[in-house]
């Protein structure tokens, strides 16, 4: 998998972009605030639909303007496609592939296989669950477009049935259209608890080679899925739980409350880790999504590095330089700092200063 050039349109503050990028390691460097992430964004955009930052369609058009084009050209395993997405502030998105429309988004997965890795993602462990469930949701969007289907559904059928459960204080004739969602939200609801543990089972695999390696054979890391409720038990539960989320006003049971677990030689590290292990942990979990997108698709993803070689310290720098090897990498940093210079060759370098970038070599 490999991205060969970028267009953007009126793209965060962008007027016009157009580059080319090598096969290898590309450098974007600059200062902050400049528009370096947004070329990473505008990627992920061509990958995944989404924004990495959670960002609306609206939030990304540039100031003052009514749409803007991110135009994607890539080589998958000796063919060219051309991905064109068009955003607009009060319609949803265009996406076309080759020239030919999509319909639905979900048909655009599985196209770019991209891993995202931003000083933001050193924290997940950390942070709270909604946090960890994104990181898992948007792995699984890439290698699965049912998954992506299925919680979509979910979450459309979770905000109807929370505008359910705030009329029914009012209304209790609605007992019957309330039952109703509660089945479909059981329904797509166990498909996501499913996935989930066929999804850790999967990453575990990978991933307890690449932490033994990484802290010298001295941890041995396991993800543990924390699901809100078992598959078995989700519509009963659901149901017992009624009175309470009437009184709440909301859905207090079910997958969107899910949490994961990282186990450090039997620790918890998400609350008795320290940030160097928590660091450590979360680095490995990004090499482990690496080799799982090449497993499960039988290609290389595009990594995108996102200003975080500045966050690690030189070991764990080494170990992820060192690693990336035979896949295209696109670097952002403020600068050309010498322990890139020296640690392995750059095939591209850009300059990025206020919305314009021009290529050094």
């Amino acid at each position: 998998m490999i991205i060969k050039s970028i267009k953007l349109e009126n793209f965060r503050n962008y007027d016009s972009l157009d580059l080319n990028f090598e096969n290898g390691t590309n450098i974007l460097y600059g200062d902050n605030a400049q528009g370096k992430t947004n070329v990473l964004e505008a990627i992920y955009l061509s990958a995944t639909t989404k924004s990495h930052k959670g960002s609306k369609d609206k939030e990304i058009i540039k100031f003052d303007e009514e749409e803007s084009h991110i135009r994607t050209l890539l080589d998958k395993e000796g063919m060219e496609y051309r991905v064109d997405m068009h955003l607009r502030k009060n319609k949803s998105k265009g996406i076309a592939i080759n020239g030919q429309h999509i319909k639905k988004a979900a048909d655009l997965l599985g196209i770019l296989n991209v891993v995202f890795f931003s000083p933001e993602d050193l924290s997940i462990i950390k942070n709270g669950p909604s946090e960890r469930r994104k990181f898992v949701d948007m792995e699984l969007f890439q290698i699965d477009k049912y998954y992506l289907y299925n919680l979509n559904q979910y979450n459309k059928i979770i905000n109807q049935r929370n505008k359910l459960l705030k009329d029914f204080y009012f209304n209790t004739d609605l007992n019957e259209t309330l039952q109703v969602w509660n089945m479909q939200l059981v329904t797509y609801g166990n498909q996501i608890i499913k996935r989930r543990e066929t999804f850790v089972e999967q990453l575990n695999e990978i991933l307890y080679n690449i932490h033994k390696n990484l802290s010298g054979e001295k941890e041995e890391l396991i993800v543990v899925y924390e699901p809100n409720v078992k598959e078995e038990d989700f519509e009963l539960k659901l149901k017992s739980s009624q009175e309470k989320d009437i009184k709440l006003k909301m859905t207090s049971v079910g997958p969107h409350r899910d949490d994961f677990c990282f186990m450090v030689n039997g620790v918890d590290i998400r609350k008795y880790g320290s940030q160097g292990q928590q660091r450590t942990a979360a680095l490995s979990l990004k090499l482990a999504e690496i080799e799982l997108i090449k497993k499960v698709t039988g290609d290389h993803p595009v990594l995108l590095l996102d200003d975080v070689l500045s966050e690690l310290d030189s070991h764990r720098q080494n170990y992820l330089l060192n690693n990336i090897g035979d896949i295209q990498t696109i670097i952002t940093c403020t600068g050309l700092d010498e322990f890139i210079n020296n640690r392995f060759e750059i095939d591209k370098i850009f300059k990025v200063s206020n919305g314009i970038i021009e290529s050094e070599n």
